[in-house]
């Protein structure tokens, strides 16, 4: 069996869908149910894990958001947190500044979480989730490092990823079918005291 580790680019993916008012209603993904979408029968997942981070300054979008997380730990998806940092920035017309946060870490996460993985020989082939060329010191790296090994990559809706793809072995597009036959249901009942409920503003 050929085994493969999944590496989601949670900011990535989500703004993909954010960046299209049509495919808001797909952010209630089953990340695991999706994952299968893009391996054969004679693969098998070992881990899959999703980078992400909390937007602390904004509590009701990080309800949304840790309640989705609950409901990818529920499908067995491993969670590695990074964060925000603070930003101040000029504006290019008016010449005022302003605040901003920036995320960091996720694409060092993924590099370091990749190197980790290969080390330990958990994967066969990584598929990285993602359009981010950020990530492409890393996959060459590791492609010299352990050269057996295989990187693939699936491009979030809507995204090009050119450079990406001539970096690794294989990639495959993230297209609409996939994001509508891979959404957890509305309500997920976890016991009788506790149920997660798809955001309204995701429908």
């Amino acid at each position: 069996m050929n085994q493969i580790v999944f590496f989601i680019d949670g900011f990535n993916l989500y703004h993909a869908l954010e960046g299209n008012i049509a495919y808001h209603k797909y952010k209630w993904l089953n990340l695991a149910k999706l994952s299968k979408c893009f391996i054969t029968t004679k693969d098998k997942i070992v881990d899959i894990f999703y980078f992400t981070a909390y937007t602390t300054w904004n509590p009701l979008k990080m309800d949304r958001h840790k309640n989705f997380v609950k409901a990818l730990q529920l499908v067995g998806i491993k969670i590695v947190l990074g964060a925000f940092r603070h930003k101040d920035r000029t504006c290019r017309i008016c010449h005022k500044k302003y605040s901003t946060f920036e995320e960091k870490q996720t694409d060092v996460n993924i590099s370091i979480k990749l190197f980790q993985t290969a080390i330990n020989d958990m994967w066969d082939t990584a598929i990285i989730i993602s359009g981010d060329s950020d990530l492409i010191p890393a996959i060459l790296a590791i492609k010299t490092t352990f050269p057996t090994k295989r990187i693939g990559i699936v491009i979030p809706i809507g995204r090009r990823a050119e450079e990406l793809k001539q970096t690794v072995d294989f990639h495959m597009k993230l297209k609409e079918k996939h994001l509508k036959t891979c959404q957890f249901d509305d309500v997920i009942v976890i016991d009788k005291n506790q149920k997660l409920i798809r955001p309204s503003s995701w429908k």
